[in-house]
């Protein structure tokens, strides 16, 4: 076993299933996904620590907690639809598909795009990717049995509640100055919200 790999088992462990993630479908998924592959080069030797990282563009790469909390409550099993907001470097893309979703995935900034795409490809990693603004979302394929948003917006965007199909759910983080993420189930024409724990995420930008 490699030292990447080693570090990568005890980020799942000790990081992502100490602290409470438990779907053994979300813990095998980063198990399997490389994210050493999708951090800068320069970066490689923090690319399983506790925490986010720059990928560019002034974007990051989320903490391996968050998208382990995401992904289970995303809930999303095998060739259920799921719309991710923001690509970025294509990491929580491959974890969705690893769990056997079907994902369409929109980014604003053509290079982290264009390098997601490369790299998703290399891993055999098989996603539909836009480049888009992301409050508008992806309505010529929805509904949507979940919608991960992986930047914070101020308020949540109708059009993605929208997009939701009933008994879907949508993991955003929201908020400015504070942040929390939040998890809205749709029932029929509600929402009903339940909020999970507070979190710093980049912006996110319209257009």
């Amino acid at each position: 076993m490699g030292e990447l790999e080693t570090q990568r088992r005890e980020m799942v462990k000790e990081q992502v299933a100490a602290r409470g993630v438990s779907d053994p479908r979300v813990l095998q998924a980063m198990l399997a996904v490389p994210r050493d592959v999708f951090v800068p080069h320069a970066l490689v030797d923090r690319a399983y620590h506790d925490g986010p990282l720059p990928i560019g563009s002034g974007q990051t790469i989320s903490q391996p907690y968050v998208v382990g909390v995401m992904t289970a409550r995303a809930a999303v099993g095998p060739g259920q639809r799921v719309l991710e907001i923001g690509t970025g470097c294509g990491y929580q893309t491959a974890i969705l598909c690893e769990v056997g979703a079907e994902v369409f995935s929109i980014e604003r900034v053509p290079a982290l795009a264009a390098a997601a795409a490369e790299t998703l490809a290399s891993l055999g990693y098989r996603a539909h990717l836009r480049i888009g603004d992301g409050y508008a979302g992806w309505p010529d394929a929805a509904p949507f049995d979940a919608i991960v948003v992986t930047a914070a917006p101020p308020e949540v965007p109708p059009a993605l509640l929208a997009q939701l199909a009933d008994g879907g759910r949508l993991v955003i983080p929201v908020g400015s100055t504070q942040q929390d993420l939040r998890v809205y189930h749709r029932r029929g024409d509600q929402a009903i919200l339940e909020r999970v724990f507070p979190v710093q995420f980049v912006p996110m930008l319209a257009g």
